[in-house]
């Protein structure tokens, strides 16, 4: 569940989902990121949000 960063609208399910690695920490573990592509019904914009997060 995704809110609309233009009109608050609440998004159940992304249009894709993808998984990328983050920047290294100072103390050198990197995060791997879950992002999800949502297109926004009342507004029909498009926006990013990430989903989950997880030390790697």
């Amino acid at each position: 569940m995704a809110k609309c960063k233009k009109c608050g609208t609440v998004v159940s399910s992304p249009k894709k989902k993808w998984t990328m690695a983050g920047r290294p920490s100072k103390a050198g573990k990197r995060t791997q990121l879950e992002i999800g592509l949502f297109d926004c019904p009342k507004c029909k914009k498009s926006f990013r949000e990430v989903l989950s997060k997880k030390i790697i």
